[in-house]
């Protein structure tokens, strides 16, 4: 590839960058707003800015689309083939499900606006298996997998079957469950995504590699205007997109290892949640400046490891959920 690339990014930095003013607009306008539950005063705050950047992240891969289309089928080792273009509106077409069933997830909003009441929970992972079948129909990825503890295995008609809803599934419900503080959601993602982009480029997966750079580029536009203080809340429709994106990224980009390792800080934020049957709340309330828990001491979720204490800022909370993020995502290297 060449710098050529970075266009696809740059577009979807502008759509969402342009999109989400009006997005926020049109939310106020039909009163999709929630209390931000961790400020002083808790305003009502538009949510479900997944919708953004999903379509940033659809104007920079339809413009991949469309000079490949017209001008070029390969450069700089960058081949683009009617199977990876197969693999690019599969993904495209699952981010769309996922993103919509969250959308579905924010619009039911309490009479209080305390939150969203949302999906049963039974729904989720119902609705969610809705975005696997793109990915299964064409069957994506390689049927050889790494398993941890026991190395590469070949999973034949069981991956595409079974072990793609599963993925697409788990991923998105689990990245659902870390939310609640202004830009967390999408400041985490833009360092797991950035990092398994880079990745994925290093290793040659070149469709993984676009697919995280217009994701990214994306979530960088989304940010300016959900990092604290919000202007608008990620809401269920990012994070959904955020755990699809995971699962595609390690299916379309053959990176089971590295996503997995990416996604550990979920794979404790469930257990946290399981210990308390998912009924946690993972922000706070405002208390002389700084943050303090609903349960306090108890750690039901990540962030209780600093709400618990009550000595840290919302701002601070999250600079240090991301630093976790950066860890666990730098160890990709290391593996």
């Amino acid at each position: 590839m060449n710098y050529l690339v970075l266009i696809y990014g740059i577009v979807s930095f502008i759509v969402t960058y342009f999109t989400t003013p009006w997005l926020i607009k049109y939310l106020k306008r039909i009163e999709l707003l929630v209390k931000d539950q961790n400020k002083k005063d808790k305003p009502l705050v538009p949510i479900s800015g997944g919708l953004a950047v999903l379509v940033g992240v659809f104007g920079g891969l339809l413009l991949f689309i469309f000079y490949r289309t017209f001008f070029f089928e390969s450069r700089s080792g960058l081949i683009i083939n009617d199977k990876n273009l197969m693999l690019i509106f599969a993904s495209m077409i699952s981010l769309l499900i996922i993103t919509l069933i969250g959308f579905l997830d924010d619009l039911v909003i309490k009479r209080s606006k305390d939150n969203s009441i949302g999906l049963r929970q039974w729904q989720k992972p119902l609705l969610t298996l809705a975005a696997a079948v793109p990915l299964m129909v064409i069957n994506a990825g390689s049927k050889e997998m790494w398993l941890p503890f026991i190395g590469t295995v070949n999973m034949g008609i069981i991956y595409p079957l079974i072990l793609i809803p599963i993925g697409v599934v788990g991923a998105s419900n689990m990245v659902n469950m870390l939310a609640g503080f202004n830009g967390m959601e999408a400041g985490m993602g833009i360092i797991y995504v950035g990092m398994l982009g880079l990745y994925a480029y290093i290793n040659k997966s070149y469709i993984g590699a676009i697919i995280s750079l217009v994701v990214l580029f994306s979530l960088m536009a989304f940010y300016l205007y959900n990092k604290y203080p919000a202007k608008i809340l990620a809401g269920d429709s990012l994070t959904y997109f955020l755990g699809g994106f995971l699962a595609i990224i390690a299916i379309v980009g053959n990176l089971e290892k590295a996503a997995i390792i990416s996604s550990i800080p979920f794979f404790i934020e469930f257990i946290l949640k399981a210990r308390h049957k998912f009924n946690a709340k993972s922000y706070g309330y405002y208390k002389n400046g700084k943050i303090q828990s609903w349960h306090k001491d108890k750690i039901y979720s990540l962030p209780h490891l600093f709400t618990r204490t009550g000595k840290f800022t919302e701002k601070q909370i999250v600079c240090f959920m991301i630093i976790i993020q950066l860890v666990f995502s730098s160890m990709i290297w290391l593996v």
